[in-house]
């Protein structure tokens, strides 16, 4: 790449965050809805929608039109949608939760981003809100995160779930442990996915999850098949059980703490036992460009969520659980031809059984 090509490559990052910012507002100002069902409307009625000057909508309707967004008819005066015409309320909806949790999550926090590498914690947190420690404990008592974040998550787990579990064996009349697994909802598509006599699905997660966890249980008519145990992952993993699925929890962590979670693990299943992970993963080539996880979930985990983490190649994921004791049995990666066309990540499931 010739020093003006890297150069010009640079304007992609010069003016992100005024794209992003541009077509959310728009959004959030409700001019795509004001727009719904053919209707075209001029920069004056949309204006009255939006409580706006018809000067600045008209400046913010100018990126719509060059995208292709929306359609302008200067002899008329009026807008109308073009490409987002075409585009169904259920796609929408799960865009517009990825656009709603960057700004919230992500967006502001990456403002810290150089300090959160240098310290180890996501930096913005605390400068923000005044929160030492992760985003997971913050969520708790911040709604403004807690709901954009938990409602994009619905949608991932909407859509990566029925892969996962088509993708995992679990023997009939398992006894399932979902580490990590929150306030119960992986624990309920477990049950739900791959229901057989016998089987049970026990969350493990921290004491303060137990009360959704258990209210959520009763509200999907599971709790006689889910349970929860509270604990820590870094003490102990409770044993007694046969299968242990870990899913979107490794990429909180650097290859240390993965290693003491794996190796955790490992003590806790018996001979022959089965974990099955899910992971975000970036090609084994990083030119790659139909893989945008590098573009995300790096200064997602660095400067938002936890001050450390990240993804990794499908095959480091491998190594290490290799090194951990275990056989890996199958690795692989989520089809990108089958996720939404927004998608952010690629995901991988890894399962490895305890060698003897």
């Amino acid at each position: 790449m010739t020093p003006h090509a890297t150069l010009a490559r640079f304007r992609d990052y010069l003016v992100g965050p005024s794209r992003f910012m541009t077509l959310l507002s728009c959004f959030e100002l409700g001019l795509i809805d004001a727009l719904r069902g053919g209707r075209a409307l001029s920069a004056a009625q949309l204006g009255t929608v939006a409580g706006a000057r018809p000067d600045a909508v008209e400046q913010l309707l100018l990126l719509m039109v060059k995208e292709g967004f929306i359609a302008h008819d200067e002899q008329a005066g009026t807008y109308r949608l073009a490409g987002l015409a075409g585009v169904s309320d259920e796609d929408l909806d799960a865009v517009l939760a990825d656009l709603a949790m960057i700004k919230a999550v992500t967006l502001r926090q990456l403002y810290y981003l150089t300090e959160s590498v240098r310290t180890g914690t996501p930096a913005g947190l605390k400068e923000l809100y005044g929160v030492d420690g992760d985003l997971y404990a913050a969520l708790a008592d911040l709604p403004e995160l807690r709901e954009p974040w938990a409602k994009l998550m619905n949608t991932v787990t909407a859509h990566v779930d029925p892969w996962f579990f088509a993708t995992i064996d679990i023997p009939a009349g398992s006894q399932v442990l979902d580490l990590a697994g929150n306030t119960g909802l992986g624990a309920i598509h477990t049950w739900r996915m791959k229901q057989s006599p016998g089987l049970h699905v026990t969350n493990f997660d921290l004491p303060e999850k137990e009360t959704e966890s258990l209210a959520n249980f009763r509200a999907h008519g599971v709790e006689d098949h889910c349970s929860f145990i509270g604990g820590d992952v870094f003490e102990e993993v409770p044993g007694g059980h046969d299968v242990i699925l870990i899913k979107h929890f490794l990429p909180m962590f650097d290859k240390s703490d993965v290693l003491r979670i794996l190796k955790a693990v490992h003590d806790a299943l018996p001979a022959g036992g089965t974990v099955h992970a899910l992971v975000p993963v970036f090609p084994e080539n990083l030119a790659d460009t139909e893989n945008y996880t590098v573009d995300f979930y790096p200064s997602f985990f660095i400067g938002c969520a936890m001050g450390q983490g990240g993804p990794q190649k499908l095959s480091t994921w491998a190594e290490w659980f290799t090194a951990c004791g275990f056989t890996v049995t199958q690795a692989v990666t989520h089809d990108p031809a089958e996720l939404p066309a927004h998608a952010l990540t690629v995901e991988a499931v890894l399962s490895a059984v305890k060698n003897p």
